[in-house]
């Protein structure tokens, strides 16, 4: 029995020829290390020496909570000094939450971030926020604060600009404050409520101490944007429950254009800015492999416990609005097969309807698969946005990894994603045997899936990287098991495409149920205005 090899030190016994042949199991190697013993310890250190570098990408996995040894996160380090700038801002989110397992605050990667932060006012910008917005964690708060500072006394010009930024946010922050008080105080009448309410906001705005720091600053979602002054007659605030503020600049940079951001406070937005980041991902290796879906990956940045910044995407609305639009009675409105369509054709003329319907069929495609591999939950005609170019899009990602709504115990979303009847309508330009428009857009889901199963590893590891952030919706390993699934990991490409296959015909067989729930939606929502 003393003589039974395990896998484990099978692959231990065989390291050399790992290294040689296979460097990148390097993870599955350090998992079979015995860390009691000071003799294999010994010997791993003498093999990160010479173990050849791995790809930013295949590192990140060492800086898990799996690999909480010094030397491997130093290793890790090293792989990642070769990522561009754009690689790194696309990871900044995940490597500011790994610096949670660091046995020391001063590390190999708190080093590295602020070496390239010092490099890239860019990158510097989204360190500060990120650190910046869970500051109010007690496990983290001291850690992400020397970090701060260390970057402050480092960035002092740039620490002027960051300030400007956090002094407006602090008085959006006031203004959505006073808006809570007035919708609580005047609530008789709503009407009334709403014009007081909304007059006090412009007031508020319009005062000199919220001009002069809401104005000229750098946009926290992008630093590379200016808003100039506030167009204090276009900014409201909506009717959710956090009353969000929606504030319109005008922009001296982009033609005397206006851009709207929405700022939040009350809501956690981590895990839209997570789903965003995945997204902004998916978009990347698509078009890597020579595939552009068209997806809007707007701007989402967390800068504080439960508030922060949404980009407003110009030039789009609502399907719900769209349908409701063109429909007197709300409950007929999810039944139009043809609103949307008409919608398009009003906004773009001649040749450019057919760019535009090319544009919804593949950003449509984008979604259907992004949606449906993020098991992304609470779908209806009001979180799914189309642009007057064409555009398809989906907001607000409450709802992860299937994680889905349910209603008196029944969940009220069976369908893998969201295909409805007038989308296929204008996939098809309106033609009902047009197969060979529908056909294309099969074509572009199955390829985008297929994209996306060959980088499944990353996936993962970006979430399991996000374990202890404490989001809703991703607290344990059986979270991430949804990906898994949804990617079919373990299957050949064949077999996972059969079980793709499957879910599409099930999304378009159940388009009529969706239809049932947006109507549903129109209702209550149709009722309540």
């Amino acid at each position: 029995m003393g003589d039974r090899i395990t896998c484990s030190d099978l692959i231990w016994t065989l390291r050399y020829d790992c290294m040689e042949n296979f460097p990148q199991s390097l993870p599955k190697l350090l998992l079979s290390v015995k860390w009691s013993k000071h003799e294999d310890m010994a010997q791993l250190q003498a093999l990160l020496q010479i173990w050849p570098k791995l790809s930013p990408r295949d590192a990140l996995e060492l800086l898990d909570f799996n690999y909480p040894d010094q030397y491997v996160r130093e290793y890790a380090v090293g792989c990642l000094r070769d990522m561009s700038d754009e690689e790194l801002s696309q990871y900044l989110l995940q490597l500011v939450q790994v610096l949670r397992y660091e046995p020391y605050y001063d590390c190999a990667l708190t080093r590295f971030l602020l070496n390239r932060a010092q490099c890239n006012r860019n990158i510097g910008h989204f360190l500060f926020w990120h650190l910046r917005s869970e500051m109010h964690m007690p496990a983290v708060s001291v850690q992400f604060s020397l970090i701060l500072e260390a970057y402050s006394r480092g960035s002092i010009p740039h620490i002027e600009v960051l300030k400007k930024q956090v002094e407006a946010l602090s008085k959006l922050k006031s203004v959505n404050e006073l808006i809570k008080l007035g919708t609580i105080k005047n609530a008789r009448s709503k009407t009334k409520e709403a014009m007081l309410t909304k007059e006090a906001m412009m007031t508020c705005l319009r005062q000199s101490g919220y001009t002069e720091t809401l104005s000229d600053l750098h946009s926290p979602l992008n630093p590379s944007v200016l808003l100039s002054g506030i167009n204090v007659e276009k900014c409201r605030y909506m009717d959710s429950k956090m009353k969000p503020l929606w504030i319109v600049y005008n922009n001296k940079l982009l033609g005397g254009d206006t851009l709207g951001i929405i700022f939040k406070n009350g809501d956690d937005l981590r895990q839209d800015m997570l789903t965003l980041q995945i997204l902004r991902l998916m978009d990347l290796l698509w078009k890597e492999a020579n595939l552009d879906l068209r997806i809007v990956p707007y701007g989402c940045l967390a800068t504080g416990d439960r508030s922060g910044l949404i980009e407003v995407v110009s030039s789009a609305d609502t399907i719900a609005n769209i349908q409701l639009t063109s429909s007197n009675v709300a409950a007929a409105a999810a039944f139009n097969k043809d609103a949307l369509l008409n919608w398009l054709k009003e906004k773009n003329s001649g040749d450019a309807l057919e760019k535009a319907i090319e544009e919804f069929t593949l950003s449509c495609a984008g979604y259907c698969v992004a949606t449906y591999v993020l098991g992304i939950g609470d779908r209806h005609s009001d979180n799914i946005m189309v642009r007057s170019t064409g555009q398809l899009f989906h907001i607000d990602f409450g709802h992860i990894l299937g994680n889905f709504k349910s209603k008196f115990g029944i969940k009220r979303e069976r369908v893998p994603f969201i295909l409805t009847h007038d989308f296929i309508h204008v996939i098809q330009q309106g033609k009902t045997g047009n197969t060979e428009k529908f056909g294309s857009f099969r074509n572009y889901c199955e390829q985008a899936y297929l994209i996306l199963r060959r980088n499944g590893n990353l996936f993962i590891t970006l979430f399991a990287l996000m374990l202890t952030a404490g989001l809703p919706e991703l607290t344990s390993v059986k979270d991430i098991q949804y990906l898994k699934d949804s990617l079919a990991l373990g299957k050949t490409d064949d077999e996972a495409l059969k079980q793709f296959r499957q879910k599409f015909d099930e999304a378009l067989r159940e388009s009529w149920t969706t239809k049932v729930n947006w109507m549903a939606h129109n209702v209550v929502k149709d009722n309540r205005s």
